[in-house]
């Protein structure tokens, strides 16, 4: 279930530089800002060791600046993505923690990559109704991330399935999981 994103306030699409070396990384940054005009969502060190880039706006002004983040990066970049028509849930999934309203079945995606799993979110929203839960994005997880979502027992693994295939492709899939019928206890220790 492919939803629309909002007509006005919401980027395009999104591209992701992933590096091992986080002066490389700051570098990154100032490359892909000045080769075109995107908007800077996230750059930080994530663990252990590396630096993410992510950066929204129209698809050819994304293509520019990862491209130039690419370049840049040379050996020290590990991963990259560019998602065109990002899902709405995307950007607001990597910073939040929710309580979830439908708690029939929850769903797990671990990853070696936080690009790998960025791009995964977009599939997962896109692949059926379900609601974010949790994101982590390699901090205090020796470089790796995760998601959680929850949902209807069907969608959930619909959803798990096709966010596992997006990190699976790269051969950085470290878990997924389906749990039907949760007990309200778990979405605690989510919280």
């Amino acid at each position: 279930m492919d939803m629309e994103r909002p007509k006005t306030g919401w980027p395009a699409s999104l591209g992701l530089v992933e590096l091992s070396s986080i002066a490389r990384g700051i570098e990154t940054i100032d490359r892909m800002l000045k080769a075109a005009e995107v908007e800077l969502v996230l750059a930080r060190t994530i663990c252990s060791g590396k630096y993410i880039v992510l950066v929204a706006g129209e698809l050819d002004m994304i293509e520019a600046s990862v491209e130039a983040g690419r370049a840049v990066a040379a050996e020290c970049m590990i991963d990259s993505f560019i998602i065109q028509n990002v899902h709405p849930d995307v950007v607001p999934a990597l910073s939040s923690t929710v309580v979830p309203q439908n708690r029939a079945a929850l769903g797990i995606l671990e990853s070696f990559s936080v690009a790998a799993l960025i791009e995964a979110i977009d599939r997962v929203a896109k692949a059926a109704l379900v609601e974010m839960v949790e994101c982590r994005l390699a901090m205090a997880l020796g470089g790796k991330a995760f998601l959680v979502f929850t949902g209807d027992v069907e969608a959930v693994k619909e959803s798990v399935e096709a966010g596992a295939e997006v990190i699976a492709e790269r051969g950085l899939l470290v878990n997924k999981i389906v749990i039907p019928d949760p007990r309200p206890e778990l979405f605690e220790t989510l919280l």
